[in-house]
């Protein structure tokens, strides 16, 4: 049965898709965001204004080695945040991942971390208080995704799904609830599969609406302390979480019934959760913002 985990999740290499899927496209999101995407000045757009003392802020990102975390850490590093990068078995592309951010003029650093082992967990928010002296944005990007009817659905693979997205992901924001500053941001990965609510993706797509669930509550946990919590919700993205398993003819399907004529690429992920960051989207709190170009 195949299964996909976000943390190793590379954009399709092949020409030929890659010219089907290219394309010229204005980043979209929903009415919820509508009115903030405006030139930012870089007071309010840079990471450095999230920060304590002068110092540039922090972000940590799971699941960041490959794909749409990958995506986002090097964007939150472009955006002047120091950036904890995160893998469970892609050292070398954690690795890269985070050269390319001091590259780029941040600073990063890489940690091997489970996020199904809440030791582990806390562990990766010791390591970005060590370096860097405290955590600003935490996005609890991690998952994997298994797809079968229900009649033939594993135990292993529903189990994998929820220690992976729902306890997973619950250990992350927990620990983010315990330690981002105030006036921080806090992110959970949810999908728009759960509005589509397609065949084969039952308990993904449930574990998918538990971010929605825990971003909704956590916001309202947090009042007071001026932090932002919100889920992102991405629609069909150009990586091998969404392309794995799907023929030529099916991809371009769904192409087309994206207004901007084009799939996501994990760069439009990466810049909503960039512009959510910035001082002017502050009051979007508690919502669950889909990503997807206008297919759902």
């Amino acid at each position: 049965m195949k299964m996909t985990d976000r943390q190793n999740e590379p954009v399709i290499p092949a020409v030929s898709r890659r010219k089907m899927l290219a394309g010229a496209g204005v980043l979209a999101t929903t009415a919820t965001i509508a009115g903030i995407a405006r030139a930012q000045s870089p007071a309010t757009t840079a990471g450095a204004a999230s920060g304590t003392a002068g110092n540039p802020g922090v972000a940590l990102v799971t699941g960041s080695s490959r794909g749409i975390g990958a995506a986002t850490a090097r964007q939150l590093g472009r955006d002047g945040y120091r950036v904890v990068v995160n893998c469970v078995v892609n050292t070398d592309l954690a690795a890269r991942v985070a050269a390319d951010i001091e590259a780029d003029g941040s600073q990063a650093i890489w940690r091997q971390a489970d996020v199904r082992d809440p030791a582990a967990v806390r562990a990766l928010f010791d390591a970005a208080e060590e370096a860097f002296g405290g955590v600003d944005v935490v996005v609890a990007n991690a998952g994997v995704m298994h797809l079968a009817p229900f009649a033939e659905m594993t135990d292993e693979d529903v189990n994998h799904m929820i220690d992976v997205n729902i306890r997973g992901s619950f250990h992350t924001l927990r620990e983010a609830a315990r330690r981002v500053r105030d006036g921080g941001r806090i992110f959970a990965l949810s999908s728009t599969i759960a509005k589509f609510r397609t065949e084969t993706y039952g308990p993904y797509a449930a574990s998918k609406m538990a971010q929605e669930l825990y971003a909704t509550v956590l916001a309202k946990e947090l009042a007071g302390r001026n932090i932002s919590v919100n889920a992102i919700a991405p629609g069909v993205v150009n990586t091998t979480l969404f392309t794995d398993g799907k023929t030529e003819q099916q991809i371009a399907g769904f192409v087309q019934r994206t207004p901007h004529g084009r799939l996501g690429e994990p760069e439009d992920i990466a810049q909503v959760i960039s512009l959510l960051c910035s001082g002017n989207a502050r009051w979007v709190n508690g919502q669950a913002i889909y990503a997807n170009g206008g297919i759902a």
